[in-house]
């Protein structure tokens, strides 16, 4: 090869990635999407339904929600919103893992926290399979100043021209129910009026299903580290489990499990 072009274009095709294969999307019970292609993942780690205790009313909802998709039937989009640690990611897994487990036609495909943009590549493969999909977004937040990604965010939900498909609902989580972030002298009220008058923070309005999750009271709390320790016969004392909490500032299934984990390792025993 002696053309000086001919170099150049072997050499800059050496470069060229390799061609993507195109993903399965009836070979896994879930994917990751990186924003360019999925991998699929053989099993969804998820905790059974029984042990998300104090969040009844959310698991009824999701699941409810999750089985119609599953069938094809009409399904909402889900933003779940509020206390860090209440099972917000753990429900979105377990409900998917009930769904196949009962017989529904269904995925679940996490996206990336830096692949948000590519969504609209993503809708366009998942477009034309005979699978419904559920397309999870953990922890979402946009920055001050962003308001590119909620104009996208807004416009995938409401029918804009890239637009999920209709066997494609999004469930996102989220630690505040607006996803955006909360000005000083904010009022904590998830019923704030800027909710409103603020197209930022008005993204929840978009979804058919918002559920909130809230701190455990007390009594919720102690109910939780009982239904875990009991199976695994480990005595604990409410004050001890009390104090535990309070050093991590929070009352939530987490800081129960977390306790319990540690009663587990105070005796030798794996949870």
């Amino acid at each position: 090869m002696t053309d000086p072009l001919e170099r150049i274009a072997a050499a800059l095709e050496r470069l060229a990635p390799a061609p993507l294969t195109p993903p399965d999307w009836h070979a896994h019970p879930a994917y990751v999407w990186d924003g360019r292609t999925a991998r699929g993942v053989d099993r969804i780690e998820a905790p059974a339904l029984a042990q998300l205790l104090g969040i009844d009313r959310q698991k009824h909802l999701v699941t409810a929600n999750v089985a119609r998709l599953a069938q094809g039937h009409a399904a909402h989009d889900m933003l779940l919103w509020g206390a860090r640690g209440m099972g917000k990611s753990a429900l979105v897994r377990a409900a998917a893992v009930t769904a196949q487990q009962t017989g529904g036609s269904l995925a679940l495909v996490q996206v990336a926290a830096d692949a948000l943009a590519s969504l609209p590549a993503l809708f366009s493969q998942l477009a034309s399979e005979r699978r419904n999909f559920l397309v999870y977004l953990d922890d979402l937040g946009f920055a001050e100043g962003d308001t590119g990604g909620p104009r996208h965010l807004r416009s995938w939900l409401e029918g804009g021209v890239e637009a999920r498909p209709a066997n494609v609902r999004l469930a996102v989580t989220s630690n505040r129910r607006a996803i955006v972030p909360r000005h000083a002298g904010e009022p904590d009220d998830p019923l704030n009026p800027r909710d409103a008058l603020d197209d930022l923070q008005a993204l929840a309005d978009r979804f058919g299903l918002a559920i909130g999750f809230h701190n455990a009271s007390q009594d919720e709390y102690l109910a939780m580290i009982a239904a875990h320790a009991a199976p695994l016969a480990l005595a604990w004392d409410e004050a001890d489990a009390l104090e535990w909490a309070k050093r991590r500032g929070a009352r939530s299934g987490r800081t129960a499990w977390q306790f319990v984990t540690e009663l587990a390792g105070r005796a030798g025993r794996p949870t």
